[in-house]
């Protein structure tokens, strides 16, 4: 009998039941979750020095709302609460990126609260969500606050940290589909060339939501997470050597494709979202697919100028069925093929 059950005599009483299979591991949720609160921060921390106090101000209220909402909603329905984990303050630093920085504060708490409770507390909570909660959350905030949710501060411009605002403007993509569209890329968007454009989008001095601009720096998480092997590399990768493939087939540049918007944040931290996303290899690679290509449609189509949140959150809809038709069998080995003519 183990030292614990010694302690607690009640616990000898207990029937554990789990299904297999029975593998101990020292990574838990909180493991993970702090590895993800640490590949985001870098990004965070150059939203803040780029777009300044209203960025701070904005991942502050977020992650302290979504804390705050699911404590609330877990005591109110008598749950255990779960804050330990972290999940909260993940949800809320992914909600605080994928939003302007010039976003009222009540209608990110507002959003925070909805992608916490709404989004993941009513499906059962911490790995029942069936969509992204922090992307349901921007989704909510997207159809109730459409003019907050789509007007952007372009990058300060002075050498003070915590300028509240460096005028407005638009985002690379909102540049793009409002007007110029039969000019060059970098004509319309108004670079002296192509290769400053990408020099500017990959490093991220440009308007855009508070976490999405900087590639480099995403990278930087992503590559992270992926040593640490907290995440797997297929579904981003189908993710973004979808929208590759399809924006070159529709006549668009992809590598400004891969460059702007929240692609490469969505694939690195939202279609890697291991509740909302398809658990076996083929699906993760199918999943990122599908998600890649309903972006390029909608830039290319589209009213919006952007659509990593529709997306990554249509192909969480998928999900079921993609884990159905494409289940694994646990402990089967595939038998390997004998050379012809061979030995059996």
């Amino acid at each position: 009998m183990s030292e614990e059950i010694k302690a607690e005599p009640e616990k000898a009483r207990l029937l554990w039941l789990q299904s297999s299979p029975h593998i101990a591991s020292p990574v838990n949720v909180q493991v993970i979750m702090t590895r993800v609160l640490i590949a985001l921060t870098p990004a965070s921390v150059f939203g803040v020095v780029i777009f300044g106090i209203n960025a701070l101000l904005t991942i502050a209220v977020a992650v302290s709302s979504a804390i705050v909402g699911e404590a609330l909603f877990r005591r109110a329905v008598k749950r255990e609460s779960h804050l330990k984990d972290l999940s909260a303050c993940v949800t809320g630093l992914l909600l605080a990126l994928v939003i302007p920085p010039s976003t009222p504060l009540w209608m990110t708490a507002l959003g925070s609260i909805f992608a916490v409770v709404v989004a993941k507390e009513f499906f059962g909570g911490l790995g029942a969500n069936v969509f992204n909660p922090a992307l349901a959350g921007r989704a909510f905030m997207l159809m109730s606050f459409p003019a907050a949710m789509t007007t952007w501060l372009n990058p300060a411009q002075s050498g003070s940290l915590f300028r509240p605002d460096g005028g407005t403007g638009a985002t690379p993509l909102g540049a793009l589909k409002e007007g110029a569209a039969n000019l060059p890329v970098e004509q319309a968007l108004g670079y002296a060339g192509t290769p400053e454009m990408y020099k500017e989008l990959f490093l991220g001095f440009h308007g855009g939501c508070i976490g999405e601009t900087s590639i480099l720096l995403l990278l930087a998480g992503g590559f992270y997470l992926l040593f640490t092997k907290t995440i797997d590399w297929r579904a981003p990768a189908g993710m973004l050597g979808s929208a590759v493939v399809f924006s070159a087939a529709f006549g668009m540049d992809p590598v400004f494709a891969l460059l702007s918007g929240g692609l490469v944040l969505g694939a690195l931290f939202m279609a890697t979202d291991y509740t909302s996303a398809p658990v076996t290899e083929t699906g993760k690679l199918i999943f990122g697919a599908g998600a890649g290509l309903i972006v390029i449609l909608i830039r290319k189509f589209g009213a919006y100028p952007e659509g990593v949140m529709f997306g990554i959150l249509i192909m969480n809809a998928a999900v079921p069925f993609l884990n159905k038709i494409l289940h694994k069998k646990y402990g089967y080995v595939k038998p390997k093929k004998t050379a012809k003519g061979g030995a059996k």
